[in-house]
C-alpha cells in the first residue's frame, strides 16, 4: 500500500482511502493514486484535512474531472452522503503537460480537466474495481504525457523527491548542494513546474510530518519534535504551523486525543 503524509486525519471509519502506483513507466508523470469512498450518515459531516503536495492533482468524480493546483495551507473538506473520488497524485513535471495553464497561476486554484477516463473509471468502481483494474484507464490516459518529460521536468521531479525524502535537507542551499546545481537555478526549475518555491518543499515536508505524528501521538513533547524536524525554536515552529495548519499544534493535539476518546467510547447497546 502507498503511503501518504498529506492527509491529516485518517481514520474515519465511513470514509475508506485507498491508494497505489500507476507502474515504473509512469513515475516521472505520477507519484500515486489515491481512492476516496464515503458512506457517511444522513446529516452529519466528516471533515477531511489536507496539507498537499507540492504538486498538481487531477481529480475524477461523478461531476467531471479537475485539475487541482497545489496549496499553501490546509484545506479542509466536508464529506457528506456517500459518493467517490478518484484522484492522480502527479509529478512535477506532468501539471504542465495537462494545462496551458502557468504553474504560478495554478497554485491555490482548479479548473477544468478534459479528456480524463471519468466514466471508464465510474464504470470500474461501480464494479468493485480496485488496484489493476482501475488503474487501466489512467494509465491509458495518462502514458503519452511519460514521453512529453523533458529534462527540466526530470530535474524538478528529482528536486522534489529529495526534498520529500531526505530528512536531514533542511535549507535551500542543501538541496542545490546534492543535486550539484545553484540556488538560482534550483529556484528556477521549481517555480517553472510548481509555481512554488524550495523553501516551501521542505518546509511542507516539516510541516505534513508535524501534523501526522501529533495526529497519531498526541502526547509527543512539541519542543522535541521542533527540534527533531530543524526548526531554530518551539516558538517559530508554532507560528509557522499556525500559519499553514490554522490552529496551533497544541490545538492539533488535543483534537486528537478527543478523536482517539471518541473511537474508544463503548457503544451503548439498545
Amino acid at each position: 500500500m502507498v503511503g501518504s503524509r498529506g492527509h491529516l486525519n485518517p481514520g474515519d471509519p465511513e470514509v475508506r482511502f485507498d491508494r497505489f502506483p500507476l507502474g515504473a513507466d509512469l513515475d516521472e508523470v505520477v507519484r500515486h493514486v489515491w481512492v476516496v469512498r464515503w458512506d457517511v450518515p444522513p446529516g452529519r459531516t466528516r471533515p477531511q484535512r489536507v496539507l498537499t503536495y507540492p504538486a498538481a492533482n487531477a481529480v475524477l468524480g461523478p461531476a467531471g474531472a479537475t485539475l487541482h493546483g497545489p496549496e499553501r495551507v490546509l484545506s479542509v473538506r466536508e464529506l457528506s452522503g456517500s459518493s467517490w473520488v478518484v484522484g492522480v497524485l502527479l509529478r512535477p513535471a506532468a501539471a504542465r503537460l495537462l494545462t496551458t495553464t502557468g504553474p504560478v497561476d495554478l497554485v491555490g486554484r482548479r479548473e477544468r480537466l478534459t479528456g480524463a477516463p471519468v466514466r471508464a473509471v465510474a464504470a470500474a468502481l461501480a464494479g468493485g474495481a480496485a488496484g489493476a483494474d482501475l488503474a487501466a484507464p489512467l494509465r491509458e490516459w495518462l502514458l503519452p504525457l511519460a514521453a512529453r518529460v523533458d529534462d527540466a521536468g526530470r530535474l524538478a521531479n528529482t528536486v522534489c523527491r529529495l526534498a520529500e525524502e531526505r530528512a536531514d535537507v533542511l535549507r535551500v542551499g542543501d538541496l542545490a548542494r546534492e543535486l550539484g546545481t545553484t540556488t538560482r537555478t534550483l529556484s528556477r526549475v521549481v517555480r517553472d513546474h510548481t509555481g512554488l518555491t524550495p523553501r516551501w518543499l521542505l518546509e511542507c515536508r516539516r510541516l505534513q510530518v508535524a501534523a501526522t505524528t501529533l495526529h497519531t501521538e498526541p502526547a509527543t513533547d512539541l519542543a522535541t519534535l521542533a527540534a527533531e524536524l530543524g526548526w531554530t525554536d518551539q516558538a517559530h515552529f508554532t507560528r509557522r504551523y499556525r500559519q499553514v495548519v490554522g490552529e496551533t499544534p497544541d490545538r492539533t493535539r488535543r483534537r486528537a486525543l478527543r478523536e482517539q476518546e471518541g473511537r474508544r467510547a463503548p457503544v451503548p447497546v439498545a
